[in-house]
């Protein structure tokens, strides 16, 4: 498999097992690109949350190579991950906000940890409140919210710091048909400014909202049809420079 410019993730002959138990995933072969938005669908069980686990470093494959932003992430030791990691805007089912920290605190909590000072951060943390419709529960605590709000504000937090790779395991499974458009909306405005997103998804309604997208299927641990996995919706064709970079 040959890797060229554009090409930010890349996986090779990937097998997942947990334990002794059968492979979870087999056989992955495909490339993401920069710029790129990308939805993972299947049935439940197919195995979409064990592939986001690979690409967000939660898991290293059990064999098979994986490269990441130029990187063999099989070998890269693991002192150097969290560098890696500040690389990815991570949107979690279980949403992993932190109990005793305000809605305002969990968005602002990457930029922090980035060094903006708190005199640059209130603007953009507060516009993006707003922008998923929490800008009256900005003091607000995850205990006090609902499920749905506590989806907006890990939506929020994972792509405040416009990461290079956003990796969202269905991020509207807890909100209302137009809230879930927005935020498909959200995803799509930063994907133009240039960072790739990956959404797994069991709705199918969502895969008609983003025109350039593309489509991986995954069947018990597997992508179908491994010599074009991505799948395009109709009347789209793939750019000339992934033509045959597909699987």
């Amino acid at each position: 498999m040959t890797h060229g410019a554009g090409e930010i993730v890349t996986f090779d002959n990937v097998g997942l097992r947990y334990g002794t138990e059968p492979e979870v995933l087999r056989d992955l072969a495909f490339t993401l690109f920069a710029g790129r938005f990308y939805f993972l669908t299947g049935a439940s069980g197919a195995g979409k949350t064990s592939l986001l686990k690979l690409l967000y470093l939660a898991q290293r494959p059990s064999r098979g190579a994986i490269r990441m932003f130029g990187n063999d992430m099989i070998t890269l030791p693991r002192d150097r991950l969290p560098m890696f990691r500040r690389k990815l805007g991570v949107v979690f089912q279980d949403f992993r906000l932190i109990e005793h920290l305000s809605a305002f605190d969990n968005v602002a909590l990457p930029l922090r940890l980035a060094g903006v000072r708190e005199s640059e951060l209130v603007r953009p943390v507060s516009e993006m409140l707003e922008w998923v419709g929490l800008a009256k529960r900005m003091d607000g605590v995850p205990a006090t919210m609902s499920g749905g709000e506590q989806q907006r504000v890990a939506i929020a937090r994972a792509v405040i710091g416009r990461p290079d790779l956003l990796i969202a395991d269905e991020p509207t499974g807890n909100v209302d048909p137009d809230m879930a458009l927005k935020l498909l909306q959200l995803f799509e405005r930063l994907n133009r400014l240039g960072t790739t997103v990956i959404v797994a998804t069991h709705d199918i309604h969502l895969l008609r909202q983003v025109p350039d997208s593309l489509i991986m299927r995954l069947q018990k641990g597997s992508l179908l049809d491994p010599t074009g996995a991505l799948r395009f919706p109709p009347r789209l064709a793939p750019r000339a420079s992934e033509r045959g970079s597909e699987a």
